[in-house]
């Protein structure tokens, strides 16, 4: 009687390895896969029969593979990972149209654990439980039922056989549509879960691999500063400030309907409303920023083979920092004096690893009066990082309410979320504002300017998409319209063509610039200063600078 007892407690449900296998491919399509589903029946809109042929099609190659890998001891782990990762890349690919493609997977290593965190919310929590964790633990349940190895071989290719002519008979009966439409919509196959963002994170891998042992070849050793000697002239000081998700359809100095920019209204500041990133995350846009390639030439490898502005701005023997309230310079910052102002932040802006940009004022009260000589310093804020939009801005500049209090953007209505963002951007004006005015007061003895470009923008339901990191091609405006703006101070000013300056607002701007613009304004002679897109020296009143070619 006892040991009837202690079998039923020991009972197990017992399945084939191929019946497994089915019942994992079926559950990895039905419930990982709506984003594709989806986006397949809306873009194959008016061929139901198309539609029902890729349904049929990749139902048989996921069983082929499936069925493919379901060797002993083997098995279980595979298709442990295969459910986890296709549970968490539906939450964001369902939840916020993310697509998770190279660069979005760049993005998410480069992050940290402060940031990294508010997208771990108790729904993604639920989510992973409901989606992932339960159905693993059921598959560690269930007692597998292997055959000898050359029955499993027989038994096996039975399916996958078959399986694999159906998938093909079915892909080249409408390989015309599905090529057009694939072509067409480029985001349909990169949502293909887990598959695809696995395949694109192995890839990620293997570059990282191969990129470890990069070593960045000089640029710009020529640079030399063309203008009288320092003990004849104010030192000079640029401040660059590296915006983070900062849109330009929510500046009111782009035309936006309400005022999010109260401050910068008011200062005398050149605004270029027509420019555009080179990519929607900051671990592409960022580098490409600083880099001397265009964004159609900017690649990352490029990017880390090459130094940067930072470095030629070195090579002139300009002094350089890079404050960082943010994931990290992402290596532009490798070769010059770098600082995190997190660390040591006041207690009143900052709390579980990450800061309000506050923390950049203050460390620059503390820093300014000790600028002696020709300077360029870069402050990489947080900006308005999402999804915690709300912990981007103290109390005070809560100007637009109801606003979304949470990093779930299920708990809020979209209006929140919106009116949560352009807090963002309301704080960021005052940011920067506020380093226009500590600037101002240097101006008796230093000759000051500030440069401020955002590094991608941000989706806020438009289109289904939340957040940013959409593949370039076919991002939305608002992840690649930026602003950017210059504030001369006194001298600077005197020594610009107002009317020259505001002429370059009126034409089409880009991330290109930020290199050679910076090198003009600080007098910088080089041959790897293009005068095309130094949109400054050639509205200098003594002339273009010269080159040294």
């Amino acid at each position: 009687m006892r040991e009837d007892s202690h079998a039923k407690r020991r009972w197990r449900p017992e399945l084939g390895s191929v019946t497994l296998s089915l019942l994992t491919a079926a559950y990895l399509l039905a419930l990982t896969n709506a984003s594709f589903w989806s986006k397949g029946w809306q873009y194959l809109n008016g061929k139901p029969a198309s539609f029902a042929a890729i349904v049929a099609g990749i139902a048989c190659l996921y069983a082929a593979i499936c069925v493919a890998v379901s060797v002993k001891y083997v098995m279980k782990p595979i298709f442990a990972a295969l459910i986890l990762s296709a549970a968490a890349g539906a939450w964001f690919m369902d939840r916020f149209g993310v697509i998770i493609d190279l660069e979005m997977i760049r993005n998410a290593a480069e992050t940290n654990t402060a940031e990294a965190s508010h997208l771990l919310t108790p729904g993604f929590v639920a989510h992973m439980l409901g989606f992932g964790v339960l159905p693993v633990a059921l598959l560690f349940w269930v007692k597998v039922r292997h055959r000898t190895f050359f029955g499993k071989l027989r038994g096996n290719l039975a399916v996958i056989v078959p399986m694999l002519l159906v998938a093909m008979v079915a892909g080249l009966a409408n390989a015309r549509v599905y090529v057009a439409t694939a072509r067409e919509h480029h985001d349909w196959f990169e949502t293909l879960n887990p598959f695809v963002p696995m395949a694109t994170a192995v890839h990620f891998a293997a570059g990282q691999s191969a990129e470890r042992d990069v070593v960045a070849a000089s640029l710009g050793e020529d640079a030399r500063i063309d203008d009288a000697p320092p003990a004849r002239r104010k030192p000079r000081l640029t401040v660059v400030v590296a915006g983070e998700t900062a849109r330009a359809e929510d500046f009111s100095l782009n035309g936006y309907g309400r005022d999010t920019n109260p401050e910068l209204a008011t200062k005398d500041i050149v605004y270029f409303p027509q420019t555009t990133s080179c990519g929607t995350a900051t671990a592409v846009s960022l580098p490409c920023m600083f880099s001397v390639y265009t964004r159609d030439t900017y690649s990352h490898r490029k990017a880390l083979a090459t130094q940067n502005l930072l470095d030629v701005l070195t090579h002139a023997g300009i002094n350089v920092e890079w404050w960082d309230n943010n994931t990290g310079s992402k290596d532009i910052a490798d070769r010059v004096k770098e600082r995190s102002v997190i660390e040591g932040g006041d207690p009143a802006y900052c709390s579980d690893g990450e800061c309000q940009d506050q923390v950049l004022l203050d460390t620059l009260d503390r820093w300014i009066g000790s600028v002696g000589k020709d300077t360029v310093l870069v402050m990489h804020q947080i900006g308005s990082h999402g999804p915690a939009y709300y912990l981007r801005y103290p109390e005070a500049y809560r100007r637009f309410q109801p606003d979304c209090r949470s990093a779930e953007f299920s708990d809020c209505k979209p209006e929140e979320i919106v009116n949560a963002y352009d807090n963002t951007i309301a704080y960021t004006d005052h940011i920067l504002a506020s380093v226009i005015e500590r600037l101002r007061k240097e101006q008796d003895r230093l000759d000051v300017a500030m440069v401020y470009m955002s590094d991608h923008g941000e989706s806020l339901g438009e289109y289904g998409l939340y957040l940013h990191g959409t593949p370039y091609m076919i991002a939305p405006s608002q992840q690649t319209h930026v602003p950017f703006l210059l504030w001369l101070g006194r001298d600077a000013k005197a020594a610009y063509s107002a009317s020259c300056l505001n002429a370059q607002t009126q034409k089409p701007q880009s991330h290109d610039v930020l290199f050679h613009t910076v090198l003009g304004m600080m007098r910088v002679s080089t041959g790897v200063r293009d005068p095309a897109l130094d949109l400054v020296s050639s509205c200098r009143q003594g002339g273009e600078l010269l080159s040294s070619n």
